[in-house]
């Protein structure tokens, strides 16, 4: 019941997602892509020095007081709301009413964060495995035999 007709399943980690569709049944779950989509890994000021005090520790080496940004979880964090925003977008549009999510766990924390109470309404399942770099049969196979193990 989980995974029915018109199901969606969101497959991502911190660079990139899959939006899937069942467009089979219950037994035989056949997943299509509907979307792919793929952070934008360039951060405005990644390069520059980060603000505070900094002084030259050597020839040509600067230094800064304060410790770097992570930019990588910054730009993961985006990606989930960039993506959350798209999902919120569709279920609003009677696009789909139920949803599976399969993310590293870190991934799946970050787009619970974002996620407002009415799209959370329609996750029924959580895979917290990295599928993205699957093929979408096995995708499909992998996500079946996790929220339905019979």
């Amino acid at each position: 019941m989980l995974l029915a007709k018109g199901a969606w399943v969101v497959v991502a980690d911190g660079e990139k997602a899959l939006i899937l569709e069942n467009v089979g049944d219950l037994k035989a779950v056949q997943l299509r892509l509907i979307k792919r989509d793929e952070a934008n890994l360039e951060i405005p000021g990644a390069d520059s020095y980060p603000p505070g005090r900094v002084y030259e520790s050597g020839p040509g080496i600067r230094v800064s007081a304060l410790e770097q940004p992570d930019y990588a979880r910054l730009a993961g964090e985006r990606f989930a709301a960039e993506l959350v925003a798209s999902l919120t977008e569709a279920a609003q549009a009677g696009r789909f009413t139920r949803l599976v999510l399969a993310a590293p766990p870190q991934v799946l924390g970050a787009l619970r964060a974002a996620m407002r109470a009415d799209l959370a309404a329609t996750v029924v399942a959580e895979v917290p495995k990295t599928l993205t770099n699957h093929p979408v049969a096995k995708i499909a196979e992998v996500i079946a035999a996790e929220i339905d193990p019979l």
